[in-house]
């Protein structure tokens, strides 16, 4: 990899999936680049930025510069890569995805896909989390859009360098079923959740349960200038937003000083 720009590839969809694959593909065409996968062996979907420290994981070839890890999670493997893969030679770049469905709003604390790019930036690496937003029930289009917009963003970093500071991530969304469109620069919009289960019995009548599909209910965050992420999606543009690992809720600071005394 001597002289190649590297990037580091991961999902939570599963080393299989197809958003995995055209990400890839998209950036293999880009000139002097080389891409590395390590992505979980199943879907690890809304398992947050998790970290597995209760049984030993594993490295599995898939073909060359590809692994799948052995039930491991986004976060693992990026963390495991830089050890045993990239062994204190860090990549140039991160990239995570492309998911399939969207990770705006408060379900970025959910998503795999965007633990991935979490963990690199914990490392000190320019990191992205790329979403193909879709309709399960009725899902259209490919991946295209996606592709498109990865390779260019990837280019504008290698050209001018990526434009956040040290723990903040580019979280990409792409709106569904267009060929083109146009991205604005977003905040993460407020979701509104319901609290859905389907219970079901077995045979022996024992009952379980699915976790419900949310619908995407959001509403605008007050006193926050300029446009959301689902705003945005809604629209039919590509949403790009800058996320920041630090939780604080500085506002808050004083207010609770108060309280305290």
């Amino acid at each position: 990899m001597k002289n190649k720009y590297k990037i580091l590839v991961t999902n939570d969809d599963g080393y299989e999936a197809k958003g995995l694959r055209c990400l890839v593909d998209a950036l293999q065409e880009l000139e002097g680049v080389a891409v590395t996968v390590v992505a979980p062996a199943n879907e690890k979907s809304a398992c947050g930025h998790s970290l597995t420290l209760t049984r030993p994981l594993r490295f599995i070839g898939v073909e060359e510069n590809f692994f799948k890890l052995d039930d491991g999670t986004p976060t693992d493997c990026v963390y495991l890569s830089l050890n045993a893969i990239f062994q204190g030679e860090k990549p140039d770049l991160v990239v995570s995805g492309i998911n399939r469905g969207s990770n705006m709003g408060e379900d970025i604390t959910y998503s795999g896909t965007a633990a991935g790019a979490m963990e690199g930036v914990l490392h000190g690496i320019p990191s992205i989390a790329i979403s193909q937003v879709m309709d399960f029930t009725n899902p259209k289009g490919d991946f295209t859009l996606a592709q498109k917009t990865i390779q260019k963003i990837v280019t504008k970093i290698r050209t001018d360098d990526f434009p956040l500071p040290e723990r903040e991530f580019l979280n990409i969304n792409i709106p569904p079923d267009v060929s083109e469109a146009a991205i604005k620069i977003t905040y993460a919009g407020y979701r509104i959740y319901s609290n859905e289960a389907d219970v079901h019995s077995n045979p022996r009548g024992e009952q379980h349960y699915w976790l419900g599909l949310h619908p995407l209910n959001f509403t605008a965050r007050k006193g926050v200038n300029g446009l959301s992420d689902y705003e945005a999606i809604r629209d039919g543009f590509i949403s790009i937003t800058p996320i920041m690992l630090d939780l604080s809720a500085y506002k808050s600071m004083k207010n609770l000083e108060n309280w305290l005394s």
